[in-house]
């Protein structure tokens, strides 16, 4: 895992959090909604994945004429030598390993749906057919948090099936200069494949294997519910300020990305830092909050660092 990430950063400059994210949905086996400006390095981070990782990768830009079709395929009238007609599936991007849904809410819910589909069942249905998507299969969707005119923003229940929402950050100064250093040099950077398909899904295998104790797992449940605002575990802040906390699958991800997060640092025992580790990230778009949240200048992001600070973990 280091050496995939060591091999990344000659390409990416910063941004950690950003690329172990996509690591950690990787191996988890689920998928990761990144939301920054443009010019952060989304499109170039997918990119470098797939030439590291030796994985298929495909690129859709979601615009509002794009039809589902354009993503999952459609079927081709096909005539052979005889002039017999017969119906051929043609395979549209979906199918391949890493999808970069590039600017997901520019495009109509109904196209929108098509892609949350394959995301969550794995296969594409076409007529009375259903195709299997090849693991593993990740879709990377961007949005773009500050041009918000003409866009369709993704239902809550949609956002649900991220396992993640990263948000990507503008670069330090330091950074910038070594970006800008990058430019300026005339030779493409060499990347070395430093793992293949077989080896991720051993890696996600291992990943399963992870030890995760009563307490951590106590400890994972008691974070979901201090967001339930109907809850007696519910903290203040969820009470004043929350209107939908996090679903059921916030504590599933919560565990499933914390294995992963302490296997990349090389222990194979879920901790309660591993869970606070990527809390943020976990349950961030599976919060809801009300007008007085918003009238008051509070963001989710906010009122999960003190609901973090107030839930102290027990001794691992």
């Amino acid at each position: 895992m280091n050496q995939i990430r060591r091999e990344i950063g000659k390409v990416i400059v910063g941004q950690q959090d950003v690329v172990d994210g996509v690591l950690i949905c990787l191996l988890a086996g689920g998928h990761v909604l990144l939301e920054g400006v443009p010019g952060l390095g989304k499109t170039t981070l997918l990119r470098t994945l797939a030439r590291v990782l030796h994985l298929k990768y495909s690129r859709i830009q979601f615009t509002p004429d794009l039809m589902p079709a354009d993503i999952i395929g459609s079927m081709i009238i096909e005539t052979d030598d005889r002039g017999g007609k017969s119906l051929r599936f043609q395979a549209g991007p979906i199918f391949a390993h890493l999808v970069l849904a590039d600017e997901i809410n520019r495009a109509t819910p109904k196209t929108q749906s098509a892609l949350l589909e394959a995301m969550q069942e794995r296969t594409v249905t076409s007529g009375t057919t259903t195709h299997q998507l090849d693991a593993p299969f990740l879709v990377m969707a961007t949005q773009n948090p500050i041009e918000m005119e003409g866009t369709y923003p993704l239902p809550e229940a949609q956002l649900d099936r991220f396992l993640m929402k990263v948000l990507v950050d503008y670069p330090s100064r330091e950074e910038l200069s070594v970006i800008v250093d990058r430019t300026i040099q005339r030779e493409e950077v060499e990347l070395s494949m430093q793992a293949d398909r077989d080896s991720i899904l051993s890696l996600r295998r291992v990943c399963r294997q992870v030890l995760v104790a009563p307490h951590v797992q106590d400890y994972a449940i008691d974070l979901v519910m201090a967001t339930q605002p109907n809850t007696p575990e519910a903290h203040p802040l969820s009470r004043k300020f929350i209107r939908y906390g996090s679903s059921p699958r916030g504590a599933q991800a919560l565990v499933e990305c914390g294995r992963v997060h302490a296997l990349m640092q090389g222990r194979l025992n879920l901790s309660t830092d591993d869970v606070r580790r990527v809390a943020s990230a976990v349950l961030r778009h599976r919060v809801i909050l009300n007008f007085d949240a918003h009238a008051e200048g509070q963001t989710v992001d906010t009122i999960l660092s003190e609901i973090l600070a107030a839930l102290a973990p027990v001794s691992k």
